[in-house]
């Protein structure tokens, strides 16, 4: 994504891969952990989205940070703007007045027509209140195509599919032969693959195929053909260069030299277990299906472990867990381990609520409550509203 999952990756590398100073890995004994306590999970998304709006507007948009850091532009990058859309997605659906589409339309404000001397419209990563600006990123793209196409299934508004489709041939300017095949990570490297930092990731590649795959269900009959085939390359391109046999997860990404990263995320594992249960409902090929649920276990054992006292997912990114949630819930109708996974996900975010939350009401980016760490960022608090109002959604709880 943008600048600020350099600084996310470039810290993340600092540390060794899962030596996070917590107490001796234990694999979860997969025994379903009954919720420590039962809470009325819409009030409290509602709560973190209603101090979002008091504490981080600025204007229409949002600001990075509360209080702002040095360096903060006006407005946020998109990929935190992204993060309170899936947020204001999860309360409209259950039953809040939040502006869903006005901000949903705020979307348009970070796109650019051109950049590289192309005339390929895509999103920009910044913005200075009507237009888009900086590199534009194929999974940020990407992750802003998947909520058009849930905007449109709430709506109705073909205007979301309409958007969303501009986002195809974007993609596909960003796929070259290089290292066979697939997606840089953003258009920088693209038309600049020499680049130290060039690199083919899980994240640009895992999450097209999940747009591609949302957009196939709505698209004209005439683009489905093309469409399944992209989205099938890049989830092929994936299997056969980043997938981690021993994790059963998949690998940060490769580098122009050919070179792994081989850090494990949590939204990689969950972007690829959503995949695999999408490609085997529209193809009928169960492979997908149980490819998803080995990813989807192989996550739960890898990063589920006690950090701080608390069973709980990673103690940093929370927005990256709230990706693995999101396809936890969606596997839960195909899969009845997919109860455990949510489960442990539920009483670890009700621990953050109570014992990892600022004077203000903020949400620690760590939810064991151990360290605060980048708590005035907004994708802290959007992970938050996202992440409780999905779980009520799963839970059959609504405002009421």
């Amino acid at each position: 994504m943008k600048k600020i999952l350099c600084y996310i990756w470039l810290m993340g590398l600092a540390i060794t891969s899962c030596d996070d100073g917590s107490e001796p890995y234990v694999k979860p004994d997969n025994k379903d952990p009954l919720p420590d306590e039962t809470v009325n999970s819409p009030a409290r998304a509602k709560e973190v989205f209603d101090l979002i709006n008091q504490y981080y507007k600025a204007g229409d948009l949002f600001k990075e940070n509360y209080p702002v850091q040095s360096g903060d532009a006006t407005y946020s990058y998109l990929w935190p703007y992204d993060a309170v859309v899936s947020g204001a997605s999860q309360l409209h659906q259950l039953g809040y007045d939040v502006r869903y589409t006005e901000i949903v339309d705020g979307f348009e404000k970070y796109y650019r027509q051109t950049a590289h001397g192309n005339n390929i419209g895509g999103y920009g990563s910044s913005t200075n209140g009507s237009t888009g600006g900086g590199t534009r990123f194929y999974d940020d793209n990407s992750i802003i195509g998947v909520n058009l196409i849930e905007a449109y299934h709430i709506t109705q508004d073909i205007t979301y599919v309409e958007r969303a489709s501009r986002i195809v041939p974007f993609l596909e300017s960003g796929v070259d032969d290089q290292l066979g095949g697939a997606l840089w990570w953003n258009e920088d490297f693209r038309y600049n693959p020499s680049s130290a930092d060039a690199n083919k990731p899980t994240c640009s590649n895992g999450y097209a195929t999940l747009f591609l795959l949302m957009y196939y269900e709505v698209c004209p009959e005439a683009e489905k053909a093309h469409v399944l085939q992209l989205a099938t390359a890049l989830y092929s391109w994936l299997r056969d260069n980043l997938y981690d046999p021993a994790t059963k997860c998949y690998w940060n990404d490769k580098n122009a030299n050919g070179t792994i990263n081989t850090r494990l995320w949590t939204y990689n594992a969950g972007v690829m277990v959503q995949n695999g249960i999408r490609l085997a409902q529209i193809t009928g090929n169960n492979q997908y299906m149980e490819e998803a649920k080995t990813t989807a276990q192989g996550a739960y054992d890898y990063f589920v472990k006690t950090r701080n006292g608390v069973l709980s997912y990673t103690d940093t990114d929370p927005w990256f867990n709230t990706k693995l949630l999101r396809a936890y819930i969606d596997l839960a109708a195909h899969d009845d381990r997919a109860k455990t996974y949510v489960n442990t996900y539920y009483n670890f975010i009700n621990n953050g609520y109570k014992n990892a939350r600022t004077e203000v009401g903020f949400f620690y980016e760590d939810w064991t409550g151990a360290n605060p760490g980048r708590y005035y960022s907004l994708l802290m608090q959007g992970a938050v509203v996202e992440s409780y109002g999905a779980l009520a959604l799963y839970r059959g709880e609504t405002k009421d």
